[in-house]
């Protein structure tokens, strides 16, 4: 047996810094086992303490908030004492505002450590994020370096870098990259450090660059300019110090933020805004402020901030006050009288908060903007507010306005309202949409039909569910088809489709825990698979598909030439239009997520039929579709029955495409309908029957370990279970063995539970299914080893069921159970070619596997399988980048990867003359 392992190394540590970056760095250094001797931060500011300097301070932590570290360019003999009575072995700088003296800085006998916000050498200095979106920089990034008494010239120990997109803020790119990478940055360095093996990479002089500290004195725009470099000033400055100028009779001050160069449709007709030294005057529109750069280019400007401080969005300058206030309802007010103390204990200057208390004129700061929205968060049930949303209302009276607005589902044009079902469950308040999701707007069906979505745990009724009918596909195909002709979607750069979905995805990883708890209650799954799987990778595949939308693209194609002409022949890539989505139950959002993310990094839009058993998080994507941004029509999502939504969607005529995945009949009958109504495109996505073929020479450990996951994961509700497993004779019942005693521990129970192994089945009807397939397997003569039945509890529960002396000839040897239901056959020692044959004996050919440490044997076996995947030494290792899809009657054409897109695009040739 191997020796225990060697724990990771740990050091005293001191943490100078602050912020709720200093905070972040801080908690990580502990997790890791550090001890953290000492947090030097910041002093109060108007009586509130520093994160960084509250969290020490709750855990026990000398905290020490000097002034000042030096007088007269002398280090404080006191400061210097305490920091040497701490016994540091290292200092770590995650965010740090203060001059630290050389003393402290190479006391400990691994020195100090530097967090900066930027690819040093580049924009050395206090405003390195500022510049580098000033600058235009295509990429951005952070350093941790060695600190020496230079202005963050210190050796190098660590760089990572991103992408800067072309509307990005010091916020976005602070929030996107730079905080949340820059901690695992920090936490990285102290490891390497730790071990030994941290570098020191003397920094390059070439390419070096400092900047000023930008203030608002400085941030006046220059007028005389090119577009791109007004745009890249005002985001610069975005949203401290802020970027100004002069405009308007009298003159007054605007200051500009939420900048973009996208204005691809837009007309410059409105108001003209008189801009002294700009080469033409703005203009407001419904957009916002159209400005023009000296070459003649516009840039939009979203919002104003006017010089009592007051942000407005640009569309409104010339607008009178706002529509009249809304009258809050009794719980409303309750509400409004919660946040006022909120208001109150970030703003302990402030007597009394009134309506008309302004945040930052009463002393917040940016971190205050984020506190406020945590709290708000927290007293609202999870109310997702952006900082955005704090400087558009700075007094109270406002803000809690807005408050109002968003709590009731209101956009900013109060055009979208949605009728929650709540419901508390896993510890959080669940906010459910339960209508049809047509053209950006919930409403009841037509008829207000409605049917009951039940929770598998328990049986019981969660909430009634619009039910679709055909009138309301013919409106969902209607506002998708005029979203794609007409609707910003099709006009709108590739680029900026991505910056969309990328935003969605992290709106759904926002609400990840309430889309996992919806999962859970609606369909049934485990919760903690349902956060990795059901959502995450949902999650995952917007994200992956968010960063194709601007990668799909044709070719150059040498032809023949006419001669004397000449030709130049290119291939264009194009949506398809309007597009069908029907997807099955066993993975609500994860199937849905697999075909909508391609669809619509494509540039289609679409109509999405859930399947009628699980359509809750259906609904809550669309709402999240909504929050994102996704223009109005270009997502619709109908619950409702297969026979009726799904045929109106497979048969009408202005649908172009259908996605399905679910079983074979129904994938059948989908294709003919496709194929009379208009020859729409189709993929397919069908039943299976995959075989596992486990060989002697494997691990066997493993073996059982993945076995047991190919056959049980999801409660065995999972397209690519291995429905029937052929392990070599003489590991056979060694196998059986140990997979028995595995199954005995599964815990079967609430999903919800942490420890919970197995949940119930997805919903009643199902749960006849299996009990009916287990009875024949019995009944035809197979084994049944252990489970089989239904457990006597309330809701659909099953027992995790091995049937083994399954022979080829029967039923449960061809059919597909769906199911927890592990069907094991012998197969005789190296008869390779045997096994095979019976492997590919069945009509299906979704996912196969193999274990065999032969490497040899494994490649020859995965040529062989026909299947469209083929595990080898694993099972159930999907990834977003991997083409799924299946074979012979498992269906054809491709989810994930790149293969995917090509289901929802087609290709236009164009040949010219010249």
């Amino acid at each position: 047996m191997a020796g225990p392992s060697n724990p990771p190394a740990t050091m005293k540590i001191a943490v100078i810094g602050q912020s709720l970056f200093g905070q972040e760095v801080y908690c990580h250094l502990r997790k890791e086992g550090h001890e953290v001797v000492g947090v030097f931060t910041i002093p109060d500011k108007d009586g509130k303490a520093d994160p960084l300097g509250l969290e020490a301070e709750k855990d026990g932590v000398p905290v020490f908030k000097f002034s000042r570290w030096r007088a007269k360019g002398q280090a404080l003999p006191e400061v210097v004492a305490k920091y040497q009575a701490l016994g540091a072995e290292l200092n770590v700088l995650p965010f740090c505002s203060q001059f630290i003296p050389m003393e402290i800085i190479n006391a400990p006998r691994h020195g100090s450590i530097i967090y900066h916000p930027s690819l040093l050498p580049r924009h050395r200095g206090a405003s390195a994020i500022n510049w580098t979106l000033i600058h235009g920089d295509k990429k951005g990034g952070f350093s941790i370096f060695w600190a020496d008494d230079g202005l963050d010239t210190g050796d190098l120990l660590l760089q990572k870098e991103c992408e800067v997109l072309p509307d990005d803020t010091v916020s976005t790119l602070y929030n996107r990259f730079l905080f949340p990478e820059g901690i695992k940055g920090m936490v990285q360095a102290v490891r390497l450090i730790a071990e030994g093996k941290a570098p020191r990479l003397p920094q390059p002089e070439e390419g070096a660059t400092y900047e000023g500290i930008q203030k608002k004195e400085t941030a006046k725009i220059d007028w005389d300019q090119p577009a791109e470099a007004i745009h890249n000033w005002i985001r610069g400055n975005d949203k401290v110090p802020g970027a100004w100028t002069e405009a308007c009779e009298p003159l007054q001050k605007l200051t500009f933020f939420n900048s973009t160069l996208n204005t691809s449709g837009l007309v410059p007709e409105g108001d003209a805004l008189p801009i002294p030294g700009a080469h033409r005057p703005g203009v407001v529109t419904k957009a916002g402020l159209i400005l023009f750069g000296n070459d003649d280019k516009m840039l939009l400007v979203k919002n104003i901030q006017l010089e009592d401080g007051k942000m407005i969005l640009a569309s409104n300058f010339f607008k009178g006050a706002a529509s009249s206030a809304l009258e809050l309802t009794e719980a409303e007010l309750v509400t409004a009288e919660a946040v006022r103390s909120a208001w109150q204990r970030i703003l302990p200057n402030v007597l009394e908060v009134e309506d008309s208390t302004d945040f930052f004129k009463s002393g917040a700061a940016s971190v205050d903007v984020v506190r406020l929205v945590e709290e708000v968060k927290e007293l609202c049930d999870g109310l997702e507010l952006e900082n955005e949303d704090v400087y558009m209302a700075t007094t109270f009276g406002d803000f809690i306005q807005l408050l109002v607005r968003k709590l009731r589902g209101d956009d900013e044009e109060g055009e979208c309202s949605i009728d929650y079902v709540e419901m508390a469950v896993n510890k959080r308040t669940l906010h459910m949409p339960h209508q049809l999701f047509i053209g950006g707007a919930f409403m009841d069906a037509d008829g207000a039909k409605t049917f009951e979505t039940i929770n598998p745990t328990d049986g019981s009724v969660i909430c009634r569910v619009s039910l679709a009918q055909v009138t309301d596909v013919d409106k969902a195909v209607a506002a998708a088809k005029d979203a794609f002709e007409n609707g910003r979607w099709g006009k709108i750069s590739a680029r900026d489709r991505g910056r969309l979905l990328y935003r969605l995805a992290d709106l759904m990883e926002q609400h990840q825990e309430e889309l996992a708890t919806i999962e859970a209650l609606d369909a049934g799954a485990v919760y903690t698979l349902a956060l990795k799987t059901h959502v995450g990778m949902s999650i995952q595949t917007f994200r992956y598909f968010a960063g194709w939308c601007d990668k799909i693209q044709g070719s150059t194609i040498p032809i023949n030439q006419a001669r004397p002409n000449r030709n130049l022949t290119l291939t264009r890539k194009e949506p398809v239009g309007v597009c069908g989505i029907i997807i099955p139950w066993n993975y609500p959002l994860m199937m849905l997520s697999w075909k909508t993310a391609a669809c619509l990094a494509a540039g289609n839009t679409v109509v999405i039929k859930p399947a009628q058993v699980t359509p809750l998080t259906a609904l809550k994507f669309a709402e999240l579709t909504l929050k994102a941004g996704i223009p109005k029509g270009v997502v619709n999502v109908l619950p409702g029955s297969g026979s009726l939504i799904g045929q109106r969607l497979s048969d009408h005529p202005d649908v172009r495409k259908i996605g399905f995945t679910g079983s074979t009949e129904v994938g059948k009958h989908i294709m003919k309908s496709c194929a009379i109504s208009n020859v729409k495109k189709v993929s397919l996505e069908l039943g299976g029957k995959s075989p596992l073929i486990i060989f002697a020479d494997c691990d066997l450990n493993k073996a059982v370990q993945m076995g047991m996951s190919s056959v049980f994961f999801n409660k065995g509700e999972n397209c690519i279970a291995a429905g029937r497993l052929f392990v070599e004779d003489s590991i056979h019942d060694e196998f059986v063995r140990r997979v028995v005693q595995e199954v005995r521990k599964m815990k079967v129970g609430n999903p919800l539970d942490r420890d919970t192994d197995h949940g119930p089945q997805n919903h009643h009807a199902h749960l006849m299914k299996l009990m009916e397939y287990c009875q024949c397997g019995v009944k035809e003569g197979a084994t049944l080893v252990c489970g089989g039945n239904q457990i006597p509890r309330p809701g659909f529960f099953f027992e995790p069921t091995v049937f083994t002396d399954v022979e080829d000839h029967m039923f449960i040897a061809k059919e597909e159970s769906f199911g927890p239901v592990m069907i094991i056959s012998r197969f005789a020692d190296g008869d390779v070619d045997a096994v095979l044959s019976r492997a590919n004996a069945t009509e299906f050919g979704l996912a196969s596997g193999v274990f065999t440490r032969d490497i040899n044997k494994a490649l020859y076996v995965s040529d062989k399988l026909q299947a469209g995947t083929v595990f080898v030494n694993t099972y159930n290792k999907t990834d977003v980048a991997a083409p799924f899809g299946g074979f012979k009657q498992s269906g054809f054409g491709k989810d994930l990867g790149e293969a995917a897109l090509n289901e929802y695009l087609r290709v236009k040739t164009v040949t010219f003359e010249y």
